[in-house]
């Protein structure tokens, strides 16, 4: 099965506390065991566009489209044979990376 694993933060996390090398090692070990699918980190919110064509008419909107004290930050992709797995490399991700990650799996 697939997981997004979405690590969560906020403007006063961004620049926590923590070892600086941690997500790397973390997505090392992700990928050397054959779960990483994909990996990724996103800019703050405020470069997001949204953008609403189900009128025929694109309509593009600057920022995000919630605002919210917490935001997405970034994600992981992983690939494991049971949530038990998902639940325990989600929990070695929000150490790597200092900050509250969730957990969903891919219909």
């Amino acid at each position: 099965m697939r997981y997004l694993v979405s690590a969560i933060d906020d403007e006063t996390s961004s620049a926590g506390p923590g070892d600086p090398h941690a997500p790397g090692a973390y997505n090392s070990r992700l990928e050397a065991a054959g779960h990483l699918v994909f990996v990724g980190g996103l800019a703050a919110p405020g470069t997001a566009t949204v953008i609403d064509n189900r009128n025929g008419k694109p309509l593009f909107t600057d920022g995000p489209y919630l605002e919210s004290k917490e935001y997405l930050g970034g994600f992981w992709v992983i690939e494991v044979p049971d949530l038990d797995t998902a639940h325990r490399l989600a929990a070695e991700a929000s150490k790597a990376c200092n900050r509250k990650v969730e957990v969903r799996p891919f219909q």
